[in-house]
């Protein structure tokens, strides 16, 4: 198979995974995958751009990889953006929590303390 065929192809399956987002437990799993398949994408573009790859507007298989890049980009943008969320989610439970066990944790307050400013 040639490289522009494994190219094609990893493509489609990268678009494909990317096209649904797991919730909780799965998604370790799944940004593996991910990341599996970004790689072995990466090492196939790296063997065409020694092999001298030149893009042809005029090729459909040419144009159809141009789409499923803007796809995959678009809908790991999406997954980020999941991603981002759920860490600001997580972020603020632990605050409430810490609050919520500790709620005088930020208040500094100085009773007691007298300065003397004689010299």
């Amino acid at each position: 198979m040639q490289l522009i065929d494994q190219l094609l192809q990893g493509s489609a399956n990268l678009f494909k995974l990317l096209g649904d987002i797991p919730k909780g437990e799965d998604r370790d799993e799944y940004i593996v995958n991910i990341n599996n398949m970004l790689d072995k994408r990466g090492k196939i573009i790296e063997g065409l751009a020694q092999e001298g790859f030149q893009f042809d507007e005029q090729n459909r298989i040419h144009r159809t990889l141009l789409d499923l890049d803007d796809g995959i980009k678009e809908r790991l943008g999406a997954v980020m953006n999941a991603i981002k969320q759920d860490m600001a989610s997580l972020q603020k439970t632990k605050k409430s929590e810490q609050q919520y066990f500790n709620p005088y944790s930020n208040v500094h307050v100085m009773d007691g303390m007298y300065y003397d400013k004689k010299n």
